[in-house]
């Protein structure tokens, strides 16, 4: 079981890997610039190799994800924002190789209105520029599509929409999906019982191969289901709920994923107790199907 956490990274990055011990947490995702705003943060080689040095002192962080900066759209008619969003994901890429990370979490962007066929050139060839970015010799990061909560023209509403994606790319093996349980909620679709888990996780293998999905962003909802909102609650406070989210966690294909918390907690991000409180929901998950097979 890896249960693990948004937290903040510093300067240096390295604040991150103390901040997810902290909480108990196995694995952690990081901004490695500010969310919302262009400027990058600026990372020297000292830096980016001390992460790494810091990382394998703290064995239990096993890995490392970072999350692009929102204001990227790759699917933008505006030449100018669509010239920053590939070069602000390039940085993060290339930050990402260089400290040894599993993988860049992106939010594709909107087409607002165009229509996905009309965008599809645009993203696949701002994707890769960008994962071809950084040092020769550094390890490969790719870049994991998020699904969408489904407002707008967004892109990647939808497996299909990220299928497509993936299709543009020519299949890169360096592309691949972080579902968020929250998205999914919010886009109509429903994980909440066994058959609707199974469900999911054979249109992944269908559409883009099992494979690719590197990992689980874990959420509960402050919307309701199909709202197209995204609205994030601590775990069982939600729409969702304890035993909604457990049908989705603890099956067998995704249950040994990062699961990844990107909830309020007390307005802070992810507490230990949030941590403790995933845990229990894999847990009752995978006795969910266990019970199941025993009937």
């Amino acid at each position: 079981m890896d249960v693990g956490a948004h937290v903040r990274g510093g300067g240096t990055l390295i604040p991150s890997l103390a901040a997810g011990d902290e909480i108990g947490a196995t694995s952690i995702q990081v901004f490695v610039q500010s969310p919302r705003m262009w400027k990058p943060t600026q990372y020297a080689r000292a830096v980016t190799d001390a992460f790494r040095e810091a990382h394998a002192e703290h064995p239990r962080i096993g890995r490392v994800f970072c999350h692009a900066t929102y204001l990227i759209n790759l699917a933008t008619g505006d030449p100018e924002l669509y010239a920053k969003s590939v070069a602000a994901l390039a940085h993060n890429v290339a930050v990402g190789r260089a400290m040894g990370a599993d993988g860049v979490i992106l939010h594709v962007g909107s087409h607002r209105g165009a229509g996905l066929e009309e965008v599809l050139p645009a993203v696949a060839e701002g994707l890769t520029r960008a994962l071809d970015a950084g040092e020769p010799g550094d390890p490969d990061c790719p870049i994991l599509i998020e699904n969408a909560a489904g407002a707008g023209g967004t892109v990647g509403r939808s497996l299909e929409e990220i299928a497509a994606i993936v299709a543009a790319c020519g299949r890169d093996e360096r592309l691949g999906l972080c579902l968020d349980t929250q998205h999914l909620w919010a886009s109509g679709v429903d994980t909440t019982t066994p058959a609707g888990a199974r469900r999911l996780v054979r249109e992944v293998e269908d559409r883009v191969g099992l494979e690719r999905l590197r990992a689980l962003h874990l959420n509960d909802s402050k919307t309701e289901f199909g709202s197209n909102r995204d609205r994030h609650a601590n775990i069982g406070e939600g729409t969702i709920g304890a035993e909604g989210l457990a049908a989705l966690v603890g099956h067998a294909r995704v249950r040994d994923l990062p699961l990844l918390l990107e909830v309020p907690g007390d307005g802070d991000g992810p507490r230990a107790q949030d941590v403790v409180q995933a845990r229990e929901v894999v847990r009752a998950g995978t006795a969910m199907y266990r019970r199941r097979a025993a009937e």
